[in-house]
């Protein structure tokens, strides 16, 4: 729902602040977006995000993905950030136990967006699904973009989901704007970006889940 003081002040002046997170999201960074006339939580890699209010949810991805997920009826929905471990890149066979520990992390950023998404109302039957991301900007992992894009291509299809958009692949990276209240997002390829802040950030991502291993048992549906 449009926050009433922004429509009284009009599209280009931002209320004095946006609506409340919900529990869990307090410390995401947002802001007033001028192009999109809304408020806007940034994610970063690992990260995901998920709101009823009418605001939009942004991101910057390289070999990373991004899942865009929201249900149809409610409106409520969110985004998420992920790479799976490089280990994936020591075998190609997919039933090399590496690949199932790669498997976990990218189940993990799943489960958790769905998750809270249902628990704000949601429900699992009306979920639609956007894909974004699994670029080829890391040199030195070739492959990481497209096993990425593999997992969540394999994940949408055991789970049954709506999957209405995917834009994946290639050796760019991608802006991407979602709008969860209307389902509507935005992708913007940087081709003439100079890609060495993406990389690094990413480099750091897998550098750190290759050392903190996932603790705990996921749940899945």
């Amino acid at each position: 729902m449009t926050n009433p003081l922004h429509r009284i002040l009009g599209s280009d002046t931002p209320p004095e602040s946006p609506a409340v997170a919900l529990p869990g999201f307090e410390k995401v960074r947002r802001y007033w977006d001028r192009d999109n006339h809304r408020f806007a939580a940034k994610i970063l890699p690992g990260e995901y995000y998920v709101t009823t209010h009418d605001e939009v949810i942004v991101t910057t991805l390289g070999s990373c993905i991004s899942a865009c997920v929201r249900d149809r009826i409610y409106g409520v929905g969110g985004m998420n950030h992920f790479m799976l471990p490089a280990q994936m890149l020591e075998s190609d066979s997919w039933r090399n136990s590496r690949i199932s520990l790669a498997n976990r992390y990218g189940n993990h950023a799943m489960e958790n967006l769905i998750n809270d998404i249902l628990k704000n109302g949601g429900e699992r039957h009306n979920l639609e699904i956007k894909i974004f991301g699994g670029g080829r900007i890391l040199a030195q992992m070739t492959d990481i973009g497209k096993r990425n894009i593999t997992f969540i291509e394999n994940y949408v299809a055991t789970e049954n989901l709506s999957l209405l958009a995917m834009d994946v692949g290639s050796s760019y990276p991608r802006k991407v704007v979602y709008h969860p209240a209307s389902g509507r997002a935005k992708v913007k390829k940087l081709r003439a970006l100079q890609n060495n802040t993406i990389i690094e950030r990413e480099t750091r991502y897998l550098q750190d889940i290759q050392q903190r291993p996932l603790e705990g048992d996921i749940e899945l549906f």
